[in-house]
């Protein structure tokens, strides 16, 4: 197979291309490598490999070549140096804190974050002397305030789930380094098709590679981009000693996920933006939140950062719970599971579910109001999207 530099070459095509390095059976698509380990040609081979004195495969728990090849591809994606592969996307920030932190640290998280992700931080890495703050998404002051001389990092998912606000990664890009730290951001509502946080100064990005990058709601599974420094110190070592590893076979299906990313992603932000437009005109809905709205508040920040606006319409019922969960209840196509970025439209509930084990102040506190619904939009006909939910919008 040519060797050929993926970097000279577009997203879509390193979607599609990248990675993937042919076999002697000059196979076109990837093959699934299921083997657990790798035959050395000598005792010698062996050392020269473990101790790395040598490149090759040692063991699946963390060199495979078919979830090489989807890491390869990511980290072309997003512009990073390299990637990482996991067994989920809690998996990916859990290595990401074992990684860099160490007893006595500090993290500034923002408070729009995946509920399961303030409680690793609140009730897990607190067990081992690391204390977190949670600020406001979008306000820069309160980011800078809470940074203290022992901050590690500062993490945040932008747009938010489920409000979809929008941070401004720049900012706080330049904040965190100015005092030391490194920015995380959580990329799984974007994705690389849609925006590059690398490109705007962050340091590492994570995914949840079961949404969007999957696309079909088949696979578990976690990504980590980050330079090739931060990587083979940090997160390297947690991967090939703690085992969160990635199937070969959950890579395989990502990696065609990835080869339909684009194409997908521009899809679904066609129909959240006319989904999001409609719920405006219907009666029993208080607000809608979706940044391609112009009545959202980072609604300029977002065309700046964003090259589309996303899949996910948040909106707020006048009715609270009883009515979020009628109309959940009256869609007969529509999905209801907590699952999204798939290409069958899905609908939940945040506070009784995704945000359902925080405390009342803490989903109070990130906005989670009762009759606030989350729907991720996918690739159905918009007007059959617009019927089914219309069944259940009247009071």
């Amino acid at each position: 197979m040519k060797d050929i530099n993926w970097q000279d070459y577009s997203l879509e095509t390193q979607a599609i291309r990248a990675g993937h390095r042919r076999t002697q059976e000059d196979e076109h698509s990837l093959p699934i490598f299921a083997t657990s380990s790798y035959v050395f040609g000598s005792a010698e081979e062996a050392w020269l490999r473990f101790t790395g004195q040598e490149p090759g495969n040692i063991y699946s728990r963390f060199t495979n070549p078919t979830v090489n090849a989807f890491q390869e591809r990511l980290a072309l994606m997003e512009k990073g140096e390299r990637c990482l592969a996991f067994a989920s996307g809690m998996a990916a920030i859990m290595a990401v804190g074992m990684g860099l932190l160490k007893a006595g640290d500090h993290v500034v998280c923002s408070r729009g974050v995946f509920g399961n992700t303030v409680m690793m931080f609140q009730n897990y890495f607190s067990k081992f002397g690391v204390e977190t703050d949670f600020v406001d998404l979008t306000d820069p002051v309160a980011w800078e305030a809470a940074i203290k001389p022992n901050t590690c990092f500062l993490f945040l998912e932008t747009p938010s789930n489920p409000l979809t606000e929008i941070a401004d990664i720049k900012l706080l890009a330049d904040i965190a380094h100015r005092h030391g730290c490194l920015l995380i951001v959580d990329n799984c509502f974007c994705t690389p098709a849609l925006q590059k946080p690398l490109e705007l100064g962050a340091d590492i990005v994570v995914h949840s590679a079961t949404k969007y990058i999957d696309g079909q709601g088949r696979c578990v599974g976690g990504a980590v981009v980050a330079s090739e420094e931060i990587i083979e110190k940090h997160i390297y070592p947690y991967l090939r000693t703690g085992g969160a590893t990635m199937s070969p076979f959950n890579a395989w299906v990502f990696v065609s996920g990835l080869e339909t990313l684009g194409i997908r992603m521009k899809a679904h932000c066609e129909s959240a933006q006319a989904l999001s437009l409609w719920l405006e005109q219907q009666p029993g809905v208080a607000k809608v939140h979706y940044p391609g709205l112009a009545s959202h508040p980072q609604h300029e920040l977002a065309k700046r950062q964003q090259s589309y606006f996303g899949g996910i319409v948040s909106f707020e019922l006048t009715g609270g719970k009883e009515h979020a969960w009628k109309l959940i209840d009256a869609t007969q196509m529509v999905s209801i599971t907590a699952n999204l970025g798939d290409v069958k439209t899905t609908i939940t509930h945040p506070a009784t579910t995704t945000h359902g084990r925080l405390t009342p102040e803490a989903r109070l506190a990130a906005g989670i109001k009762d009759g606030l619904v989350r729907v991720s939009v996918g690739l159905e006909n918009i007007e059959d999207i617009k019927n089914d939910l219309a069944r259940g919008l009247l009071l």
